[in-house]
């Protein structure tokens, strides 16, 4: 490690995202399985994980215009307890 490094607490056990859009949405991870995740509950990212987010059941329509990585994730969790929170527009906060 070098000085000003920080380390990754969350590398381990992957980061918590929990869908508070109010509404339910689709996802896949690494261009697999499209799978449901809906309002309230969560998946886990782990490093090198890529998410689409889409608004239906069949992963053609986006939710989230980008595709985010586990650091997009990481840079949401402020106080660093390895969850973060999805809400309307795409917009990623800590939790």
């Amino acid at each position: 490690m070098f000085a000003g490094e920080e380390t990754d607490n969350c590398a381990r056990q992957g980061i918590i995202v929990k869908n508070l859009t109010m509404i339910d949405l689709w996802y896949r991870k690494n261009g697999g399985d499209c799978f449901i995740w809906t309002h309230d509950h969560v998946f886990v990212i782990m490093p090198g994980d890529i998410i689409e987010i889409f608004s239906d059941l069949t992963c053609k329509t986006t939710y989230c215009s980008i595709q985010r990585e586990y650091h997009d994730y990481q840079g949401s969790d402020s106080n660093g307890d390895c969850a973060v929170k999805i809400l309307p527009d795409c917009m990623l906060a800590d939790m």
